[in-house]
């Protein structure tokens, strides 16, 4: 059987699409072959450049046939690895998701009803956060992102998907460095002292918050950084140190100083107002953000006497949007400085039936004993899940289904852990409702979707 080797030049028919952008083919023994710019429907000749054991990756050296979804990358960043559609027209990519949701749970065995992808339509600017590598070049000090599967910086300030605002910052930040004598952390020597630029915005706001994370305590001139920072950008509202003396791949360190203004900066989401601090969970775009809530309440489906279950909390973003519509809030999330940021939330905004407390959702027994001692028995409440990538601990799903919630809405940024998690659930008796794919990250390989469980019995899921 034919294996395809390094340096060899395929002719190759693209059949799919991975959620990384790659095209994929078979070679002619039936290999799997990732290609890199190459789309569904194109043939190509390309040269591999890596094999493993059960797949190849190649490039494409010519397209012997372009698809009519094929755009032009308007990206100056090229190599980044960060959107991986931009050469798809953005109709197809939002299918190409919607299929990827599909296959997601197809792969476990559900043949789950997915909807068409939601989106706002904003494929540009859309981003509240970056976080910049840097690395020391010929000029000094150069920020810009990851290059795919590499610690190699690319060098960029204008990112298609970040505000224009955020250019301007990283490159003020690095001139004065550069200026100061600062260099740029190198993860190989463990010496240099700046490590990441880390930026976030309040959209309706236009507040910023900017941390400079450091292998270090602090930094020279550090008053004289944040004066001149917040002289040229007025809208930065808060300036921060995050010490990460660690050899990690962690960007943000355990702890934050605060060297001019806040410690946080504030939103209106949902027409309520949050307070954001550097270490907390805010959805990245603001919009996507809204219509995705939305979805989350239509599907909890509250008529005003519901008590709410709010799992992963973060700063209370989602349990407090439902607030109105429902008796009562109870959020959990491990992370002590969010939990002190939803308490602010909900004071600010004059939401007196939500209450937030710390827990961990992978210690189950005591996961909901300090909201119960204070709220009593949240056996009926409708639980949310927002959990991380990597879904939720097995144990967290049994145990839900142990105490009996009959409605759980689950919001989920990776399809295939929600689908995992979704099969869990079936086998512990509940029905999986219409699978809903909104785009949070446009031109990128990301995915969020929602959909609601409700026990056997209980009314039809939405």
């Amino acid at each position: 059987m034919f294996e395809p080797k390094k340096n060899d030049l395929l002719d190759l028919s693209i059949e799919g699409l991975s959620n990384l952008g790659y095209g994929v083919a078979r070679a002619s023994g039936g290999e799997v072959v990732f290609v890199q710019n190459a789309l569904p429907g194109e043939t190509v000749k390309a040269k591999v450049i890596k094999v493993a054991a059960s797949y190849s990756v190649a490039r494409v050296e010519k397209h012997i046939t372009t698809s009519r979804d094929r755009v032009e990358n308007d990206c100056k960043a090229k190599g980044c690895g960060g959107c991986v559609y931009r050469h798809l027209s953005y109709e197809a990519e939002l299918e190409w998701k919607r299929d990827y949701v599909k296959n997601a749970f197809a792969k476990v065995g559900i043949a789950a009803t997915v909807e068409e992808t939601k989106t706002t339509g904003a494929t540009v600017g859309y981003r509240n956060k970056a976080q910049y590598p840097v690395q020391n070049g010929k000029n000094g000090i150069e920020a810009g992102f990851f290059a795919a599967y590499s610690h190699r910086v690319v060098p960029c300030d204008n990112c298609r998907l970040q505000p224009p605002v955020f250019g301007e910052i990283v490159s003020f930040i690095t001139a004065f460095c550069n200026k100061s004598g600062i260099s740029a952390y190198d993860e190989k020597s463990g010496k240099g002292l700046l490590r990441h630029i880390f930026l976030r915005l309040g959209k309706m706001t236009g507040e910023i918050l900017v941390c400079l994370v450091l292998n270090g305590k602090g930094m020279p001139k550090e008053e004289a950084f944040a004066k001149e920072l917040v002289e040229r950008f007025p809208n930065v509202k808060s300036v921060q140190i995050s010490p990460n003396e660690r050899n990690t791949n962690v960007v943000l360190g355990d702890s934050f100083r605060t060297i001019a203004g806040r410690d946080y900066i504030f939103d209106t989401l949902c027409d309520l107002t949050f307070r954001i601090s550097a270490g907390s969970f805010y959805q990245v775009n603001h919009d996507a953000c809204e219509l995705l809530y939305g979805i989350a309440k239509e599907k909890a489906d509250l008529h005003g006497g519901e008590t709410i279950l709010d799992l992963y909390c973060g700063i209370g973003t989602i349990g407090l949007s439902m607030a109105k519509d429902a008796t009562r809030v109870a959020g959990i999330e491990i992370v002590p400085e969010a939990i002190d940021c939803a308490k602010e939330n909900a004071k600010a905004n004059g939401v007196s039936n939500a209450h937030f407390f710390c827990g961990d959702a992978g210690k189950t027994e005591q996961l909901l004993q300090n909201a119960e001692r204070e709220l009593g028995d949240l056996s009926g409440a409708t639980v949310i899940l927002d959990p991380p990538r990597k879904g939720c601990a097995e144990e967290l799903l049994h145990y839900l289904a142990k105490r009996g919630f009959t409605k759980i809405v689950y919001v989920s940024c990776n399809p295939d852990t929600l689908a995992r998690d979704c099969r869990i659930l079936s086998e512990l008796g509940y029905e999986i409702g219409t699978v809903t794919p909104v785009d949070l990250f446009p031109r990128t390989g990301h995915v969020e979707s929602v959909c609601l469980l409700t026990k056997k019995g209980a009314p039809n899921a939405k």
